[in-house]
């Protein structure tokens, strides 16, 4: 049986040509050496190699694409990641370049995958309200579920690059202090209450000017593509460390990202209004008469295999735009490598919770070791394809 082809795609495959998400990875036989990838189905292709393969198209950008990470491509600003992803595009589908490109093609399950930017800052949000209400309504059940300033400003917390794994790495359960309402003083010990939150990342591309806040206008031409996102929690950890400041180790021992970076471009069929809102907003904030800042990605969250949850984004109520202008309205900049991601995302029904604490209206049971979790996407594309995001997968390991 002849092999097949790397250009012929399963019909509805989600890493077709309207997709082209970027990664990084390296082969077998040069595992120190990585290369600039864009997964095509269940291949790879080799972007370091395509400016030898199409130089009148992709030539002038060579230099970008022979980095091993994806950090200079992202800086290279908006006008360079169309130019690069139509001659990507291109490449898998114009017949006349067949024979030059499929050298330059890898089976996916024959590559390593890594991280694939080097993460500046990290920002985590609390924009879903169906999320926000649930945990409020655990935490806080004789006083109001949401803050006062909720509705007003998406909330959020500075966390800890240097912890942000791609999928597949191993998450090795936290030791920290811990402290239930009825013990008389807090205890040190591996968590026990550890959970998972489905999330979608945003990164950043080309960075800001310190004091110059970024408006809802330009969120384009900064925030090059999504990812998909687990923001590991620890929830004994955290509810004895945030009160009166924020999440601290509770979150900063890890969170995970695909090795997939879709563009922001592939998302344009996907584009929605949010939530209607019933509070008005200050000027920064106002997107009304904007483009759609929604996106209908539908997430589902499976625990060893078991689908638990199918979380809508597009029932987010703060957007990824109203973030980025609220995280620099103050004149902080930003950084190529940014990443800043969504907070758990959950909808209105109890099988759309994004987390553990939802699902079991806090009282467990949370994620024992050797339970692995994975979150898979999808959202719609142009002419009734399906655009699909990276998956994120980890496994608990015991504490060492």
């Amino acid at each position: 049986m002849p092999e097949q082809s790397p250009f012929d795609l399963a019909e509805g495959d989600p890493f077709g040509p309207h997709n082209l998400p970027y990664g990084v990875f390296s082969t077998a036989d040069a595992p120190d050496r990585r290369r600039l990838g864009v997964r095509y189905g269940d291949s790879v292709l080799d972007l370091s190699a395509l400016p030898s393969a199409l130089p009148a198209a992709i030539h002038p950008h060579a230099e970008l694409l022979a980095a091993p990470t994806l950090n200079p491509l992202l800086a290279a600003g908006r006008p360079v990641w169309r130019q690069i992803r139509a001659a990507v595009h291109s490449a898998v589908t114009d017949p006349a370049h067949r024979g030059e490109v499929a050298p330059l093609f890898h089976p996916l399950a024959e590559v390593t995958l890594h991280l694939p930017f080097e993460v500046a800052d990290y920002v985590d949000f609390y924009a879903s309200e169906h999320h926000a209400t649930n945990v409020g309504r655990i935490f806080r059940p004789n006083d109001a579920a949401l803050t006062p300033n909720w509705k007003h400003l998406p909330i959020g917390y500075h966390g800890r690059a240097g912890t942000v794994v791609v999928t597949g790495t191993p998450v090795v359960r936290p030791s920290g202090q811990r402290k239930a309402p009825a013990d008389e003083a807090p205890t040190f010990g591996p968590s026990l209450r550890l959970d998972i939150e489905a999330e979608v990342g945003f990164v950043v591309g080309a960075p800001s000017t310190l004091h110059e806040p970024v408006g809802l206008g330009a969120f384009r031409d900064h925030v090059f593509g999504v990812c998909l996102l687990n923001d590991w929690s620890a929830r004994d950890i955290q509810a004895w460390e945030y009160v009166p400041l924020g999440p601290f180790l509770g979150k900063s021992f890890a969170t995970s990202v695909s090795a997939w970076i879709t563009p922001l471009d592939a998302l344009d069929e996907a584009r929605t209004a949010p939530p209607a809102r019933d509070f008005p907003l200050l000027p920064y904030l106002d997107d009304a008469g904007a483009e759609p800042g929604g996106i209908d990605i539908r997430i589902e969250v499976r625990i060893n295999g078991e689908t638990v949850s199918r979380p809508p984004f597009s029932a987010m109520y703060w957007t990824a735009s109203q973030q980025l202008a609220h995280m620099t309205v103050n004149g902080a900049s930003l950084r190529t490598g940014d990443l800043f991601a969504s907070g758990t995302v959950s909808g209105p029904d109890p099988d759309q919770l994004g987390c553990l604490l939802e699902l079991t209206q806090g009282k467990g049971p949370y994620l024992q070791d050797g339970d692995e979790v994975t979150l898979t996407a999808w959202a719609p594309g142009p002419d009734g394809a399906r655009i699909g995001l990276g998956e994120v997968t980890g496994r608990i390991l015991p504490t060492g």
